[in-house]
C-alpha cells in the first residue's frame, strides 16, 4: 500500500465507521498513547527490562499499525500529503547527513 492509498482508506474509515476525526489535541495524545504502548513492547521484549506474562502477546505489528493510523489522522485533518512530506524529508536529510554517519566511529569499528 502507498502512503496517498493509506491516507485515503484512513479517511474512508473515518467517514464509514468513526463518524468524525477527533480534534487534533485529542489525536496528538493518541499518537502518545500509541507510542507509549510501542516503547513498552521494545523495552521489556528488545531492551533490559524483563517481560510480563501480559505483554507476551503483545503484538508489535499491530501497535507500530495503531501509531501510523492516527498518524495519518493527524495528516489528513491538517492538510499534509505524507508522501510529498517524506519524499521532502528523506532530501533533507540527504542534504544534511551525505557524509555524517559514514565517519561516525561509532558507527563504523
Amino acid at each position: 500500500m502507498k502512503i496517498d492509498e493509506a491516507q485515503a482508506l484512513v479517511d474512508q474509515w473515518i467517514k464509514e465507521n468513526g463518524v468524525r476525526y477527533f480534534d487534533p489535541l485529542t489525536n496528538m495524545a493518541m499518537l502518545t498513547e500509541e507510542v507509549g504502548e510501542v516503547a513498552r513492547i521494545m523495552a521489556r521484549r528488545y531492551g533490559e527490562q524483563s517481560e510480563k506474562e501480559s505483554d507476551k502477546n503483545k503484538d508489535l505489528g499491530d501497535e507500530l499499525a495503531d501509531v501510523m493510523f492516527v498518524l495519518i489522522c493527524i495528516a489528513n485533518q491538517t492538510g499534509i500529503d505524507l508522501t510529498h512530506a517524506m519524499i521532502k524529508n528523506l532530501d533533507k536529510k540527504t542534504q544534511r547527513d551525505a557524509e555524517r554517519h559514514l565517519k561516525n566511529p561509532k558507527l563504523n569499528p
